[in-house]
């Protein structure tokens, strides 16, 4: 885990899928947040952070872990937008909570890629229930390793999250 905490900002989004409302961070302070960035044309997207996304969806209580994809398109702009992404979600039978991140038109990388420094997709970010970052990482995460992360941050009391952002 991560030794410097900050908390989490809240993402900026364009589009949601598979939810019927917005996901604000600050709602979902009671649980963990898992977010795994993705693009739908990067190989090691769709070979490794996908499947793993899908997985911890499948294996937490989604009262203890909520699982957020975030398409974030920083390259190959034209080819991507919501019709596109919604015909993925369904193509490869995506079930959690996905967000299009929001275009900045200042520059190619998407608002919320930028505001969490991410250096490219896959990027999975763990969030725990004081809503801090307890892990960013870029590039392939061992399964084993990040269900272990995920289960300790599902037992940890909130007071020693907050005693550890002291």
């Amino acid at each position: 885990m991560s030794s410097s905490l900050t908390l989490a900002p809240e993402l900026q989004v364009h589009t949601w899928f598979n939810s019927d409302r917005p996901l604000p961070l600050s709602g979902l302070r009671d649980r963990v947040v898992v977010l795994v960035a993705f693009q739908a044309l990067c190989a090691k997207s769709v070979s490794v952070g996908i499947p793993q996304a899908q997985r911890i969806f499948e294996t937490f209580e989604p009262s203890d872990v909520t699982v957020i994809g975030l398409h974030a398109t920083f390259e190959h702009h034209d080819a991507f937008n919501a019709a596109v992404l919604k015909a993925f979600i369904h193509e490869y039978r995506l079930k959690f909570p996905i967000a299009l991140d929001q275009p900045n038109p200042a520059g190619p990388i998407p608002h919320t890629m930028e505001r969490y420094k991410m250096r490219g997709t896959p990027s999975l970010i763990l969030i725990d229930k004081q809503g801090l970052i307890r892990k960013h990482a870029f590039g392939p995460v061992d399964d084993l390793r990040i269900g272990a992360e995920i289960g300790a941050l599902t037992q940890e009391a909130p007071a020693l999250a907050r005693s550890s952002a002291a």
